[in-house]
């Protein structure tokens, strides 16, 4: 028999939570899985009794392991050992696990036995296996309490497997299990920090861009196309809907007020994506805003802003430290995407001195003066769509689970 790595266990954590709804969860998470592994042949992901394993099939496992754990759903992950539920089989896979960690001086054994048609308990296996590894390394010794490696042991119905090294994972909940929001990029830092997180707690995301050329540059909406292919690596694919918008922004700084135009511009944008939201149907508007960061996200811009909408407003980073948002954005490689000098229309547009503290009927008395309808109309029918992908050319295989 050849001992080997052939599985990685997968362990999903929070999912153990969901009670009656936890295998339309496993479900999502096992498809995601697979999609993710999708370059890889001969992998499969199984779902068996409580458990999750990718089936190695003779890849390595460590570009496998890179992958996953970039997927949310998974808590952790540890690779396995599958064999026949023979004492001499579990013996040597133990022993093939520890002689993998050379460096490794104390252990400990945890065998599980839910099949209970093995003729030893798990404390006995736990002494059987614990003396077949003393008898055959030198310099290890048992240390139940705090163990270099602790060797895992658990024997099922169909099998015994045998795992050592945890390796951790994103934890959260598998895309696409809590629907789908409309994400404000900007191409800023914030925003693509906001939808990782979105993602995290299962949210799928479509995403609208607000650009005004001549004033925003072609880079600045590769910028974001750019942004949105890492945001791809934690989810499937990304469609965004590019809103030329510079029309619509040079009346509001003509007819409003300098010090109101950014809330009414921000109350545009609101309005034209709550239509996508429902052309879509889309249920939510996810935004990169943070409490006080800026003159448009204090409480009372945020109440004058979202009055125009009855959406929900999802805002991931709200109480955040700006570095808490910045340590996140490096982690997930769109910071230095993030600062590239090329800049959206939120930025090019900006007041001397906007209203912090704008009052809301103040604001609607403003826009009142003038009828956007025939610029929202226009900006609106302008979109363009562009679908970002996780691979090279697009495939709509797994477009259902979104």
């Amino acid at each position: 028999m050849k001992i080997q790595f052939d599985h990685i266990l997968i362990r999903y954590g929070e999912l153990g939570l969901k009670g009656k709804n936890i295998k339309q969860f496993l479900i999502r998470l096992q498809h995601h899985i697979q999609h993710k592994l999708r370059d890889f042949k001969g992998i499969k992901v199984k779902r068996t009794q409580g458990r999750m394993f990718v089936l190695l099939n003779g890849h390595e496992p460590e570009p496998v392991l890179d992958i996953l754990q970039h997927v949310f759903g998974i808590k952790s992950m540890s690779l396995a050992i599958k064999v026949e539920n023979t004492l001499e089989d579990i013996q040597a896979a133990t022993l093939f696990a520890i002689q993998e960690e050379p460096t490794v001086k104390t252990f400990k054994i945890s065998a599980k036995r839910t099949n209970k048609d093995f003729p030893h308990g798990s404390q006995e296996m736990n002494q059987i296996l614990g003396g077949h590894v003393l008898v055959n390394c030198e310099d290890v010794t048992v240390d139940v309490h705090h163990p270099d490696l602790e060797i895992k042991v658990e024997i099922r119905n169909e099998a015994t497997y045998i795992t050592s090294k945890v390796v951790p994972g994103l934890g959260g909940l598998p895309v696409g299990t809590s629907n789908k929001t409309l994400l404000l990029l900007s191409g800023g830092i914030d925003s693509p920090v906001a939808g990782y997180l979105a993602m995290k707690r299962g949210v799928s995301i479509e995403a609208i861009h607000f650009h005004s050329p001549p004033f925003t540059s072609e880079r600045a909406k590769q910028k974001v196309l750019d942004i949105a292919k890492k945001l791809t690596k934690y989810g499937i694919n990304i469609k965004i809907h590019m809103v030329p918008f510079t029309k619509l922004q040079q009346a509001i700084f003509e007819k409003i007020p300098e010090n109101f135009a950014m809330t009414v511009m921000r109350r545009m944008m609101l309005k034209i994506s709550e239509r996508v939201c429902r052309n879509e149907g889309i249920m939510s508007i996810a935004t990169g805003e943070n409490l006080g960061q800026v003159a448009s996200q204090t409480m009372e811009s945020m109440y004058a802003i979202n009055a125009v909408t009855n959406l929900p407003i999802l805002r991931p980073l709200i109480t955040m430290d700006k570095d808490e948002i910045v340590q996140i954005s490096r982690e997930i490689d769109t910071f230095d995407i993030s600062i590239r000098p090329y800049e959206d229309c939120c930025t090019v547009f900006v007041p001397k001195a906007p209203k912090t503290k704008p009052n809301k009927e103040k604001v609607e008395a403003f826009e009142a003066q003038f009828d956007y309808t025939e610029l929202l109309n226009e900006a609106y029918e302008g979109i363009e769509v562009v679908t970002v992908t996780d691979q090279e050319e697009k495939t709509d295989v797994f477009d259902d689970l979104l």
